[in-house]
């Protein structure tokens, strides 16, 4: 069986006036540095803060671990 460990990472974005606007090189630095790290971006969702601007951007990531990292049984 293989098991998952799951990591939020939340990115703000910045500018009032643009939308909210990210460094793509600030986005790319922080990724890569999870991937060393062995983590796996698998999802990214723009928070909206109204009028269609965004405030954060929330990347999920995964990773494959050895064992169980809690004692929650695994669903079946």
């Amino acid at each position: 069986m293989r098991y998952w460990e799951y990591k939020t990472v939340k990115i703000e974005a910045t500018g009032w006036f643009t939308g909210g606007q990210l460094d793509a090189s600030e986005v790319d630095e922080q990724l890569n540095k999870l991937g060393m790290q062995g983590w796996e971006a698998i999802t990214s969702a723009a928070t909206n803060m109204g009028y269609g601007q965004t405030k954060y951007v929330v990347y999920t990531l995964k990773r494959e671990c050895p064992a169980p990292i809690s004692k929650v049984p695994p669903i079946q």
